[in-house]
């Protein structure tokens, strides 16, 4: 076994149906009195109701949570929190909500509790990232990383089974960047493979039935596992594709970590092998990129840029961005070959090598 260095997380994971009845005591183990709860506009009615819960300790409700971060966004919730004396940021909902917790976090050091109500796994990371001018920009800090995670899969009952879909494969795109990357673990591969087998499991039982309580707790466990790989270990090219795409063209998150991924894998696999033959074995299929791109198409998730919102014109652009900040990635990154995978990506074929 070659040498590997692991460390692990340093977050409070509460996990279970009606483990939100945990929350008032989670906050009081922090020492925490006034807490700005944060979420999106659209979730305001769910993060009132756990705001209802903590009668007395809840300092306002922040409900301007958008995807990737933008700056303005992050610069009005730090004054809110600044003005209100907040002692802690209470996340509800998915990326974009943790994320701006991790925004205030940075500047802050304000510890942040996360409600995950998707299945981003941004939550057990230490990553941020921010969007300004068009441009997304990322970073790792332990001073973001969630100080307590409360996974309640009673919570993601009510997620639309489209953005489920798309939410879970956007979890296994970080499990399966995990499996090659540079500072991997044993650990983490045996984490990386039992979250997209899990994660990938959930998808037809909620097909079937949105509101599977089983299956919402095996997507969320899933998600959980993939999600603490990001944190882990360091992402490749399909991470650094998706922030282009999204922060410079406001491309939704999970949909185009959906369409991006089966791409991304396909110019990885002759130089990761072991990575695709555990992705494969996770999902029972025989080439780990068109198993990730059929269980996107037999789940109704979009398998084209082009129909997520992406410019023809803008390619060539994200081909330039792609290249332009090295970093580790099983195979070279290529600009002639990175512009022929942002083209299939775009049309939607399936990933040809």
């Amino acid at each position: 076994m070659e040498r590997f260095v692991y460390s692990a997380s340093s977050s409070r994971i509460v996990f279970g149906p009606d483990s939100i009845d945990e929350l008032p005591a989670e906050i009081d183990r922090l020492g925490a009195r006034r807490a700005l709860v944060m979420c999106t506009p659209n979730q305001r009615h769910q993060a009132q109701a756990i705001a209802d819960r903590l009668p007395g300790r809840v300092a306002a409700i922040f409900d301007e949570a958008a995807m990737h971060v933008p700056i303005e966004v992050a610069r009005k919730a730090r004054a809110l929190a600044a003005e209100l004396k907040a002692d802690c940021a209470l996340a509800v909902g998915g990326g974009s909500t943790v994320g701006l917790g991790k925004a205030i976090a940075l500047e802050s050091g304000l510890p942040i509790i996360a409600v995950p109500t998707t299945y981003a796994g941004s939550e057990v990371t230490p990553i941020y990232g921010l969007t300004e001018e068009g441009l997304k920009k990322t970073g790792r800090d332990p001073r973001v990383l969630p100080r307590v995670v409360v996974y309640d899969p009673r919570l993601t009952l009510s997620l639309p089974l489209d953005l489920t879909v798309t939410s879970a494969i956007n979890a296994m795109a970080h499990a399966a960047e995990g499996l090659y990357a540079h500072d991997g673990n044993p650990v983490m591969a045996l984490m990386a493979e039992e979250g997209i087998r899990a994660c990938a499991a959930s998808l037809q039982p909620l097909r079937e039935n949105p509101r599977d309580l089983r299956a919402r707790s095996q997507a969320l466990y899933g998600a959980w596992l993939c999600g603490t790989v990001l944190g882990a270990v360091s992402m490749g090219l399909h991470h650094k594709l998706c922030h282009t795409l999204g922060g410079s063209f406001g491309l939704p998150h999970s949909e185009v970590h959906t369409v991006v991924l089966p791409h991304a894998l396909r110019y990885n696999a002759e130089a990761a092998p072991e990575a695709m033959a555990r992705i494969a074995r996770a999902l029972g299929v025989a080439d780990a990129p068109m198993g990730i791109f059929e269980l996107a198409r037999a789940h109704g998730a979009p398998v084209s840029l082009k129909a997520i919102g992406m410019p023809a014109e803008g390619l060539d652009e994200a081909a330039d961005l792609a290249v332009s900040n090295p970093y580790p990635n099983p195979r070279p990154l290529e600009r002639a070959a990175l512009r022929s995978l942002l083209a299939q990506a775009f049309e939607g074929v399936p990933p040809r090598p």
